[in-house]
């Protein structure tokens, strides 16, 4: 168990996905601060279950992403900065969020890729791409994926147009062809409301 630096937030963050902020709360300008003077400055990213992402109060999901501070910009009263999912985790322990919230955090296995899956990767990333063409959401239908087949197995989960709750679920998977399935499932599901609606 390590204790890391947390940012709770209303999103999920997958890995192999960018996670643009606006910081401004005082505890997270403090961690900004903080992961600034590490070698390696990372920081665990949760959901926020119940709650709010300013002020405390919130409940917090168990699992979520470590995620590698790429670049901080500052602006007239925020910081602006980029960061980029790693590996997922989940939490052991929650510490006392002064003066920024942290966590004791367990590494998940990463998931591992076997070309079989390929079909399926094809399969999912045409659904998603198909309703993605349909929906208005903050993803293009043409958006690139990475050539690495785990690095584009989450990158279709970032992109699919779900809710928060079914990106939790697939953060969860165990294996990438479950990641994969799921992917397809809920997508299909979600476009059958915006059918049906």
């Amino acid at each position: 168990m390590a204790v890391q630096p947390m940012f709770p937030l209303g999103s999920v963050l997958f890995p192999y996905t960018p996670l643009p902020l606006r910081v401004f709360e005082p505890r997270y300008l403090t961690m900004i601060g903080h992961l600034l003077d590490e070698d390696d400055p990372e920081f665990g990213v949760v959901l926020i279950e119940r709650g709010h992402e300013v002020g405390g109060g919130d409940r917090r999901s168990r699992a979520g992403t470590m995620a590698r501070l790429l670049t901080v910009s500052a602006g007239a009263e925020v910081l602006h900065a980029v960061a980029v999912g790693t590996g997922r985790f989940t939490v052991d322990r929650w510490m006392d969020d002064a003066p920024f919230p942290r966590a004791e955090v367990t590494p998940l296995p990463e998931l591992t890729w076997n070309d079989a899956l390929a079909p399926l990767r094809t399969e999912a990333e045409a659904i998603v791409r198909r309703v993605l063409a349909r929906t208005e959401t903050g993803w293009d239908a043409d958006t690139e994926l990475s050539d690495d087949p785990v690095a584009a197995a989450w990158q279709l989960a970032a992109i699919a147009p779900l809710g928060e709750y079914d990106r939790y679920t697939l953060l969860q998977s165990t294996t990438i062809g479950a990641l994969l399935g799921q992917v397809i499932d809920l997508t299909l599901g979600a476009e059958q409301l915006w059918s049906a609606g």
